[in-house]
């Protein structure tokens, strides 16, 4: 039995993904979340085998959430969601320790293959992704600016380019303004930005966040 803990801040979401992957009788959902921070706390108490989990929440977010997770547990198996399914949300999601990164507009079906292939210990990304990834670095795109951003620069990145401040991202990522701030210095040089109007165009222009 696999057992599997879902995280998205959309109740109809979950509720969704439940009776889906409860059709098959060899996997059990034993426990939901809508917060990174629940997810986090959710995963201590119940240590299911696999968290299905989306990037985008409010809060600390799935992101942050995945590097506790994996901090606190090096061998946990993470299969992250996003409606972007741009290459930069998929490298870094990887990079912090995901098995797999599934787009919420592919097949409901998918699902089930994913958590399958993540419960196993092996990477999954659907095929629609893996060619982006791949078509990424033969065109050369993987050398873009917001790629060379580190895992915590791009978190920052994504939520100045919603129009987060400075103290909120602090607060939701738990650093302290300064470190914030330290990370905003380098995303605009790394970026070639100025305001934080000139970070949300870049973000758009990557498909990074949507217009």
């Amino acid at each position: 039995m696999i057992r599997i803990m879902l995280v998205d801040d959309h109740a109809v979401v979950r509720t969704g993904f439940r009776l889906l992957l409860q059709s098959r009788a060899d996997m059990s959902v034993i426990g939901e979340a809508e917060s990174g921070e629940a997810a986090y706390q959710g995963y201590v108490e119940s240590k299911p085998d696999v968290v299905v989990m989306d990037l985008a929440m409010p809060g600390m977010g799935g992101l942050e959430a995945l590097r506790r997770i994996r901090a606190r547990d090096p061998q946990a198996k993470v299969l992250t969601l996003s409606a972007h399914d741009d290459a930069a949300h998929v490298r870094h999601a990887l990079r912090e320790g995901a098995l797999g990164f599934l787009s919420k507009r592919s097949a409901p079906e998918t699902l089930l293959d994913a958590v399958a292939t993540v419960a196993a210990g092996r990477r999954y990304l659907d095929a629609a992704i893996a060619q982006k990834l791949a078509l990424s670095a033969f065109d050369g795109v993987a050398t873009t600016p917001v790629d060379r951003l580190s895992e915590r620069e791009f978190e920052v990145f994504v939520r100045l380019a919603r129009g987060a401040t400075v103290q909120r991202i602090a607060q939701d990522l738990n650093l302290s303004a300064s470190t914030v701030g330290t990370h905003l210095y380098n995303i605009k040089q790394k970026l070639g930005a100025v305001t934080q109007s000139d970070l949300t165009l870049i973000a758009i222009r990557h498909g990074v966040i949507e217009a």
